[in-house]
Order: C-alpha cells, then sequence, then structure tokens
C-alpha cells in the first residue's frame, strides 16, 4: 500500500481544501464536477463520458465493496481525478478483487480524500462546474491558479476524437444475427453493446470521425449513436455524418449521441451550470407519463427554443425541465439523454433499446 501524502484540491474560483492523498502521488487536472451516486464507482471512473474531469462522489463512505475486472465500462480510467470523504480500507464483497486504492494506482491516477465531498457538491451547485487541480506536490496558492489559468474549458473542446476507438470493429455472438447495428463510436461503453448483442445483434463500431458513406456501405439495419465527452458542438464531423443519414436508416443516440442527433435535426445546445451525473436522476416519459428513474451523466443540453417543428419532445428532466429525450418519427430517429443501459443504475428505462429494435423491423418491413 502507497503512503497517504498530503494532497490539496484546488478550483478557479479559489477555494481550495486539504485532505490526504488518494491512488498515485503526483498532479491532475480538469473540470471538477460531482456524482450523486452512491455505488457505481467503478464504472463512472472508467466511462469514456468522464474524460478531462475530475470527480466528486457526493456519498461519504466510497470503495466499500472493491473493483473487479468485470464492471468496468472500458479498458482504462477516463477521470482525469477522483475526490471522496472517506475511502474504505477494507473493501468486502465477494466479487472484490482490488480495493479502490489499487485499481487507481494500478491506472495512475491521482485523487483525493479527507475532503468534505457535501459542501463541495453544495460549493459547485451554487457556482457550477469549474476547473480544478489535485496536487500532493504543489501548496502554492499562486502557483496552482497560475496554473488553472492554462487549463482548457469544457466548451468548445472535441473530447470524442480523443476517446473514440480508431478502427472499426465487428462484434456478436451469433452467425445468423437478427440486427446488423453500425455504431459511432463517441466514447461508447461497453454495457450498451452488449446488450444490443444480448438482443442477436451485430454491432460494427465505427470510429466517431467514420462519413456516412462508409455508414451506409455496411448497409445496417439501424445506426447508433454512443454516448461520449466533452462539448456536441464541437463534434462538427459527427453532426456532418448524421445530417447525411437521416431518414436513409432508423437512428437511435444516447447521451452525446442525443445532443450531436438533436444538433442534426437543426437545434442547438448550451453548457448546463453542474449537469446531471448519478443513478438516481427522475425523468418523465411524456407520451406514457411514467416517471423514471435514470442514470445520467452530462454537462449539455438540448435547447428545447431550437427544436425544429418535427422533432416531438418525449422526456423531461423533472428537476430543471431540460429534454431528457427527442423523437422525428418522420425519419425514424430518436435520442435520450440519459443512460437505458444504466450500467451502473436503474433498469427503468430498459425499455429505449427494445424501441430501436422494433424501429428497424418497422423500416425492415417496409424494404
Amino acid at each position: 500500500m502507497q503512503k497517504l501524502k498530503k494532497a490539496i484540491l484546488f478550483l478557479e474560483d479559489g477555494l481550495f481544501f486539504v485532505g490526504k492523498s488518494l491512488g498515485s502521488h503526483g498532479e491532475t487536472y480538469g473540470e471538477v464536477c460531482f456524482n450523486t451516486g452512491m455505488t457505481g464507482y467503478q464504472e463512472i471512473l472508467t466511462d469514456p463520458s468522464y474524460a478531462e474531469q475530475m470527480i466528486v462522489m457526493s456519498s461519504p463512505h466510497i470503495g466499500n465493496y472493491g473493483t473487479n475486472n468485470e464492471d468496468t465500462e472500458s479498458q482504462k480510467i477516463y477521470a482525469t481525478g477522483f475526490i471522496v470523504k472517506s475511502d474504505s480500507l477494507k473493501p468486502s464483497n465477494w466479487r472484490s478483487e482490488q480495493s479502490l486504492t489499487s485499481f487507481l494506482l494500478k491506472h495512475n491516477i491521482v485523487g483525493i480524500q479527507d475532503v468534505d465531498t457535501r459542501a463541495l457538491t453544495i460549493h459547485i451547485r451554487k457556482k457550477g462546474a469549474m476547473r480544478g487541480i489535485i496536487s500532493t506536490e504543489d501548496f502554492d496558492n499562486d502557483s496552482l491558479a497560475e496554473k488553472i489559468g492554462n487549463i482548457p474549458n469544457m466548451e468548445g473542446q472535441d473530447l470524442a476524437i480523443k476517446v473514440a476507438r480508431k478502427e472499426k470493429t465487428l462484434l456478436s455472438k451469433t452467425s445468423s444475427p437478427a440486427y446488423k447495428i453500425a455504431a459511432i463510436d463517441f466514447g461508447m461503453k461497453s454495457n450498451i453493446y452488449d446488450i444490443m448483442i444480448d438482443n442477436n445483434a451485430e454491432v460494427e463500431i465505427f470510429p466517431a470521425d467514420v462519413t456516412s458513406e462508409e455508414i451506409l456501405a455496411s448497409n445496417p439495419d439501424g445506426v447508433f449513436l454512443s454516448n461520449g465527452p466533452g462539448d456536441p458542438a464541437a463534434v462538427t464531423y459527427g453532426i456532418e455524418t448524421v445530417k447525411n443519414l437521416l431518414g436513409k436508416k432508423p437512428i437511435f443516440g444516447i447521451c452525446l449521441g442525443h445532443q450531436i442527433l438533436a444538433l442534426a435535426l437543426g437545434a442547438s445546445t448550451f453548457k448546463m451550470k453542474f449537469g446531471h451525473r448519478g443513478i438516481n436522476q427522475p425523468v418523465k416519459n411524456l407520451i406514457t407519463n411514467k416517471i423514471e428513474i435514470t442514470s445520467q451523466n452530462h454537462g449539455f443540453a438540448v435547447d428545447k427554443k431550437t427544436l425544429p417543428k418535427n422533432v416531438t419532445i418525449t422526456h423531461k428532466h423533472l428537476n430543471d425541465d431540460t429534454i431528457a429525450g427527442i423523437s422525428c418519427k418522420n425519419i425514424s430517429a430518436y435520442s435520450v439523454q440519459y443512460h437505458p443501459e444504466a450500467s451502473p443504475g436503474p433498469h427503468d428505462s430498459r425499455y429505449v433499446f427494445r424501441e430501436f429494435f422494433q424501429m428497424m423491423d418497422k423500416n425492415a418491413k417496409k424494404k
């Protein structure tokens, strides 16, 4: 076990917290945002959507069930830092293979513990998500403030191209799949394509900068737009590709994919004050009038005032009335702002995948 060192979390507005190191020693930076989930820290850390972000866990005790090799959403940790109140020294779970600290050390992630994360969360809610630095080396406020000035803001950043796979990948569990799905990887979580494969689909995953011609050449039954990090408006190549696919194939998007679909349809997006991150986000399905508890992770949202007339809002977030789902039936396209695969999280919204398969079935009958 690595010896604990003094550590500091310094925010761009000058507020700082002093605690102890968690994971590796050193210095790291990113946008500081909070997650309200009590569990799921391993999936959160390995979610590519958290690229260039440092995560505050608002629940005070983290790490009690350890980590394992099955619950990762990708092959590495994408979050740049981890901030907790209390780390569990002795994880206890029959599936545990290593502690949270060991997991962070394995991936060379710098974190901080013994921080009043509830006070920090309240501060972010009031002031908004902001840039920050975690350091076990530099404790000079002037020096840290100068460094923060060089950290890029999240707005305008295309991070999808950085985290997406570089080569096409074909995944299937059967030699005779019922569906062929072309998935555009903007930072795709593994549990999303696992669900598709379990539903007898062959999933061909393309890099983020794939062209519409390449997608159409593979002749899929449907196109999936994945989750991912950064500013959706900066993913200009993805927006252009989706524009050229509209009306040609059924399209389904999640999170960043939802925002890219909306942009391709002519809407705009905006940076939220502190975003939605957690596994307890309430959403209302406006079609069924049912309430769903959803898993979410996003800092941008679609501006409802800019939606074209042929787009219907299907879901809304009950905490702030932001758009949580849209549909454009005349061209067989829809998307949700939350994560229906919910890894981690409740499974209230798994039906959203079923609707995608039904859309592909309906499109196939028209041929």
